[in-house]
């Protein structure tokens, strides 16, 4: 069980990280939850499939997921940076963006985990409640502690930052800098 909420946690650094930079763009409590909730329940979803397709995703996906990943937070970057520049308006303010395009990259290592789980025999039920849970709080805590750091930063776009900081997260992604630890 240690080893499952070990992995779970691993697992939802990802989404830790997009939520504390997603946190830039203030969000609301209602919306941190949404968005939260979403990511969890994606990244609860995810490995049942991995469990159900089995050892071939786990060997296959694996690598592709780390790429793909970093191209969708990348994107996702560059359209915040691009609109913060071209409007008033701050971007993605509700995150319903964040929300329909960020939990499939994000939740591309869970479907290999899931997988690798499946063959060492875990229940499928198990790891996915608890990595969604875990992806959930995870989150909920990045949200708020990204809104509280960009409390203090008010000269500038938090938008306009938080796209930024999306690219610069693509791009360590993309180049093997390990951020998970």
């Amino acid at each position: 069980m240690l080893a499952l909420i070990g992995l779970g946690f691993t697992l939802g650094l990802d989404n830790f990280r997009t939520s504390l930079v997603l946190g830039g763009l203030k969000p609301t409590w209602r919306t941190s939850m949404r968005t939260s909730l979403i990511f969890g329940v994606w990244d609860g979803v995810a490995p049942v499939v991995g469990i159900l397709i089995g050892s071939y995703l786990s060997a296959e996906l694996e690598e592709p997921a780390e790429m793909i990943g970093a191209a969708g937070i990348g994107a996702y970057g560059l359209w915040i940076t691009i609109k913060a520049l071209r409007s008033r308006e701050h971007a993605d303010m509700d995150m319903k963006t964040a929300r329909r395009w960020l939990p499939i990259p994000l939740s591309l290592d869970n479907v290999a985990a899931g997988a690798a789980l499946g063959l060492a025999g875990y229940s499928p039920w198990l790891a996915p409640i608890l990595f969604a849970v875990t992806t959930f709080v995870m989150s909920m805590v990045g949200h708020q502690l990204g809104r509280t750091i960009a409390t203090f930063i008010p000269r500038i776009r938090t938008d306009l930052l938080t796209g930024i900081l999306f690219m610069v997260m693509a791009g360590l992604w993309v180049f093997g800098v390990d951020t998970e630890s």
